[in-house]
């Protein structure tokens, strides 16, 4: 945002020097990228009148001028033709310089003696573009002598600041002078609106249909008649050159100077150019077309809302008019219109058409509905104060639901608490109030926040606009007034280290992959049709069609991972991830998704199935958790019979065991894969991170090995469970030592070798105590499994 500080002094009584004013603004939040000097290199360049013209007498392209430059009379020879007898313009005069550095001196042309210099516009550094050919003819009398940059308002300096995207009511002279006075503690004066004729009414020269209400919470026309299309007065062009905008005609230039006055974009329509003299304010029809401003013909969709009349497109809301209706010079009715539009709609459209603008960079940031009656209306007292038409009668105003001041309640000890400082309850609310806040009450204010502060919405804001404008500089550096508390891990997170410690500790290596992948692979690892993983949430934005879906599983990804490393000539590996899985209620989406905590392991070459289980039982030691079982089972990604599930407390957590052969072939693996994938979320739950110490036992041990021949599909797991069943507290131990398959035992069946310890923690154990349980826990074995004691 260019701000131009003459300008600015319109609206706030500002005498400070400008470092003391940059300085300010950024420490009270409105940070200041540069400060540019208008007319900084012009020396000893004056006001001078033209009180004589002749012809050169040895050059018929030269004429020779008589200057009264206050005091004294310059002879100066210029190749101008648009000068005048009694035209003020502006004279370099002997040893002075341009804002090219160009040094200007006295010397001769043709013979004849010329002591200085007669400008052009672009001589003094002015946009050649919004001035006639030749010398700068000044607008009216000025004090001869005069220094050429207090006329032409060369003196000035341009302030540019980095507004940010929340805080859009800066984009605007009045937002920048609303900082301005709150900063140094100024009076705020805001422009007249005051319109004087008001002859006739506007709905007699025009009507107005808001189809698109959700894209346009609020539509404003006036109407401008008997209009005089010309050039802005000086000082307008200059205001508008200024804040990097090119003068191009009085309306046109109005409704600039309001935009950059007010931050609230307007545009004008020729009444002449629309059908039915209608606006009609609806979305695009698709493929439908339009020629803007720039005389570029767009194709729209019916995302993109338009003004149109009752036929044709007459402008892209929020970016930018139609060449069909704009201001032309016999231009004589026009339409002021001011409106409000969905900064999303226009920041997609904007960005679609490839078209930015002042007004759609306005748009897109939000804009306050508030503003728009204020604009219209200046712009009609500019169009009084330039003569340049008459304004009619009334306003269209189509404003169906108005937007009205939030009310927030402030603690004033809160302020206290969050700053570290004790700022007086009165300054509080004179800080408020010179931004525009209506401020009641005493310990507990009510805060009415006005409607172009749309950043301002819980009380840590209210407060930082109280810390900013009182001075951040003037909060003392201290320790925080409170007590402090002991940082560390929750249990989840405690958790999750022993998990990574543990795997680590075992040799697997952390693996990290993207969460996105693609449909194809449930059909790689033989998900069927019917299988819930496939419910997997779709990407709006995808990266490309290999990640447009959230994973459901990670086993693919830890699939990829082995067969990267495997074609990459490392033959064996063991990897482990802990990360996200993103399961759906249902699709579409109406509720978050459930992102779930998921441990998946996979090793492979020299390892088979029994090496995953004990990585996994390790893994159980370290979390505390006992009553866990493997137990055989089937699904459809892994290989049949070579399958389990890990349950805790009779719970399923996942699968474990090989992968199916067809799936390997899938990933391009050709050696056996071995993967679990577990509910981290559920292992969470069973972890016993509460460990209680007891002392060492009082009593012997005994042990006691037993063999049981077993049919094939009885597991290991089976018969433990029965043994410390059947035990009870007496069984501190029980390992198995050895499996046993050969001539001396039948086909189909296997021997299995158990070593139990027994224990009592209230008495040493007899040969009676042991031999009663021993035979229980064989009887149990002998009637559930059909175990048979092998001797």
């Amino acid at each position: 945002m260019l701000v131009p500080i003459k300008w600015l002094k319109d609206y706030v009584d500002l005498d400070i020097d400008i470092k003391d004013y940059v300085d300010g603004m950024t420490m009270s939040g409105t940070k200041v990228e540069s400060v540019e000097e208008v007319g900084q290199n012009i020396d000893k360049v004056v006001v001078g009148k033209i009180i004589e013209i002749t012809p050169h007498p040895n050059a018929d392209s030269l004429l020779v001028t008589k200057v009264d430059v206050g005091g004294e009379i310059l002879q100066i020879i210029t190749g101008a033709n648009n000068i005048k007898v009694n035209n003020y313009v502006p004279v370099a005069l002997h040893g002075s310089t341009l804002p090219d550095g160009t040094k200007i001196k006295k010397g001769k042309l043709r013979g004849l003696e010329s002591n200085g210099m007669l400008c052009s516009p672009e001589e003094l550094g002015l946009n050649a573009e919004s001035f006639p050919d030749g010398i700068y003819i000044l607008d009216k009398e000025y004090p001869l002598g005069t220094d050429i940059k207090k006329v032409l308002g060369l003196d000035d300096k341009i302030v540019e600041f980095e507004i940010t995207n929340n805080r859009p009511d800066c984009l605007s002279m009045l937002g920048i002078a609303r900082e301005t006075a709150a900063t140094f503690g100024l009076k705020m004066n805001y422009p007249s609106i005051e319109v004087s004729g008001k002859d006739g009414d506007v709905s007699d020269y025009i009507s107005v249909d808001v189809q698109a209400t959700d894209l346009c919470p609020r539509f404003a026309v006036r109407v401008i008649k008997n209009v005089e299309v010309k050039s802005s007065p000086a000082w307008m062009q200059d205001r508008l050159l200024k804040a990097g905008v090119r003068p191009i005609n009085n309306i046109v230039d109005i409704t600039n100077y309001v935009m950059l006055e007010t931050g609230q974009p307007m545009h004008a329509y020729d009444l002449n150019m629309l059908e039915g003299n209608k606006i009609v304010v609806r979305r695009a029809k698709d493929n439908e077309k339009i020629v803007t401003l720039d005389e570029i013909e767009r194709i729209l969709d019916n995302k993109t809302l338009v003004i149109a009349d009752e036929n044709k497109a007459i402008g892209i809301a929020g970016i930018m008019g139609g060449y069909n209706s704009e201001i032309k010079e016999d231009t004589k009715t026009i339409a002021f219109e001011a409106a409000i539009f969905d900064s999303v709609n226009v920041r997609l459209s904007s960005k679609k058409l490839g078209i930015r603008t002042e007004a759609s960079s306005r748009f897109e940031k939000g804009l306050d509905a508030a503003m728009v009656q204020f604009a219209i209306d200046r712009a009609c007292h500019l169009v009084e104060e330039l003569g340049a038409g008459e304004v009619v009668g009334g306003m269209i105003d189509i404003y169906p639901t108005r937007k009205e001041r939030r009310i927030m309640n402030l603690r004033t000890e809160r302020v206290k608490w969050l700053l570290g400082v004790d700022i007086p309850v009165d300054k509080m609310k004179k800080i408020l109030e010179s931004l525009e806040f209506k401020v009641s009450g005493v310990g507990i204010l009510e805060v009415s926040v006005p409607t172009f502060r749309d950043d301002v919405t819980i009380e840590a804001d209210l407060i930082e606009e109280i810390a900013r404008i009182y001075g951040y500089d003037n909060i003392p550096s201290k320790l925080m007034d409170t007590t402090f508390t002991q940082g560390g891990r929750n249990e989840k997170q405690r958790i999750r280290e022993i998990v990574r410690d543990n795997m680590t500790a075992q040799g697997l290596f952390e693996t990290c992959t993207y969460t996105f992948v693609s449909p194809s692979v449930f059909n790689q690892i033989n998900c069927k049709a019917e299988n819930p993983l496939r419910k997997a949430i779709k990407i709006i934005n995808p990266l490309g069609e290999d990640q447009s879906i959230m994973r459901t599983t990670i086993i693919p990804n830890m699939l990829e991972v082995i067969s990267r490393n495997y074609n990459r000539k490392i033959t064996e590996g063991m990897f482990y991830e802990l990360s996200k899985v993103y399961l759906a209620e249902e699709l579409p989406l109406k509720d978050l998704a459930h992102e779930r905590d998921t441990l998946i392991i996979g090793i492979y070459g020299d390892k088979d199935f029994f090496d995953l289980k004990g990585i996994i039982e390790n893994l159980m030691d370290d979390l505390n958790i006992t009553n866990y079982r493997v137990l055989p089972s089937n699904n459809e990604s892994f290989h049949p019979g070579r399958t389990a599930e890990l349950l805790i407390n009779n719970k399923r957590i996942g699968y474990l065991g090989e992968i199916h052969p067809d799936v390997l072939d899938n990933y391009d693996i050709p050696t056996r894969v071995y993967i679990a994938e577990l509910d981290f979320e559920e292992i969470v739950l069973q972890t016993n991170l509460n460990i209680k110490y007891k002392p060492l036992p009082k009593y012997p041990s005994i042990q006691r090995d037993i063999a049981v021949v077993v049919s094939e599909e009885i597991t290991a797991g089976q018969i433990e469970e029965i043994i410390r069943n059947k035990g009870g507290k007496l069984v501190e131990e029980v390992n198995l030592f050895d499996i046993y398959r050969g001539s001396q035992i039948e086909e189909g069946y296997k021997s299995m070798a158990y070593s139990i310890i027994y224990r009592s923690e209230e008495k040493t154990l007899t040969e009676e105590d042991i031999t009663k349980v021993h035979n229980k826990i064989l009887n149990s074995l002998a009637s559930q499994v059909g175990a048979i004691l092998r001797s």
